[in-house]
């Protein structure tokens, strides 16, 4: 199996700020690797070095092999990205806009035609094609713009954030494709603050924040270092003072508490809610809602940073 993404001790600076901080990771083809973290974790620092745009400050990526800034047309040739933002000309239409890819990447003459209905076929706007983009849904442009960095073939696939904002429609024809690209062979490393895209969509997971990785394994190896245990999140009238103090036989453990919620990690939380609800009352709090939740990603992200995923 081939290693097609190798990031090694990657730092990246601002002045003072540490955006990325000694950050390694690798994906191999024909794996979907998930960089989960909240906005300004340094996802989408870590996707510009790589593609590129911004220098490392130190450490090192390699894309198939390559170094983007040492080898840079042979780096770029093995790779697509699909950032936030579409990058996608309004006045053309879907056929045009491949077209012109495809004429920007140096793909054959003779392959054009079929490759351009082979992307819109793949992405569900075969029907769409001579509509000019600016007519196009917000998640129709995001499938196109996923077709465009595959005209020519890439073999690692960088993906920021690109199931945010979408209607359910392209949600499942992105989500399709991003499967599909992975069975093909392809690596795809997929950056995102969403848990549930996580779980669903990736092999194995980073967890960053600060731009430091702090965990890193399969979504099932997440979770098992939880210990199994279970979170207990109380939504209620809280003031702005410390955590209450939970009885500590319980083994109970605070993961974050903030004005109008506190979450608490627990091994059977239906045992301790009793004591734990009592407690969160105390000092004349006032708990409304109660939900207890088996262990998550997020989960995990709390007890590491003691912030949410979707901050």
């Amino acid at each position: 199996m081939e290693r097609l993404l190798e990031v090694s001790h990657l730092v990246k600076t601002y002045a003072e700020r540490r955006a990325v901080d000694d950050l390694s990771f690798a994906v191999d083809e024909g794996e979907i690797y998930g960089l989960l973290g909240p906005n300004g974790a340094g996802k989408t620092t870590t996707i510009k070095v790589l593609t590129g745009i911004l220098p490392p400050t130190a450490g090192g990526v390699k894309v198939a092999g390559y170094d983007p800034f040492g080898e840079p047309l042979k780096a770029k040739a093995e790779l697509g990205w699909v950032g936030q933002e579409t990058s996608l000309y309004e006045d053309l239409t879907a056929a045009e806009n491949l077209n012109l890819a495809c004429a920007l990447t140096r793909v054959p003459r003779s392959e054009v035609r079929s490759r351009v209905a082979e992307l819109l076929e793949a992405i569900g706007l075969a029907d769409r094609a001579r509509e000019r983009v600016s007519s196009f849904s917000g998640g129709m442009k995001r499938r196109l713009h996923l077709a465009v960095a595959l005209v020519h073939r890439p073999r690692l696939l960088l993906l920021d954030e690109p199931l945010v904002g979408v209607d359910p429609q392209a949600r499942a024809h992105l989500i399709d494709a991003i499967e599909s690209l992975a069975r093909d062979g392809r690596a795809v490393l997929l950056t995102t603050h969403d848990m549930d895209d996580a779980q669903r969509l990736c092999g194995r997971v980073g967890i960053i924040d600060n731009g430091k990785l702090l965990a890193e394994g399969t979504v099932a190896e997440l979770q098992a270092s939880l210990g199994e245990r279970d979170l207990l999140r109380l939504e209620g009238e809280f003031d702005n003072g410390p955590a209450p103090a939970l009885p500590p036989e319980l083994g109970a453990e605070v993961l974050s508490a903030h004005p109008g919620e506190l979450l608490v990690s627990v091994d059977s939380g239906s045992e301790a809610l009793p004591r734990v609800l009592a407690a969160a009352e105390s000092g004349g709090r006032s708990v409304t809602r109660v939900t207890l939740e088996r262990p998550t990603l997020e989960t995990l992200f709390l007890k590491l940073t003691g912030r949410e995923l979707r901050d």
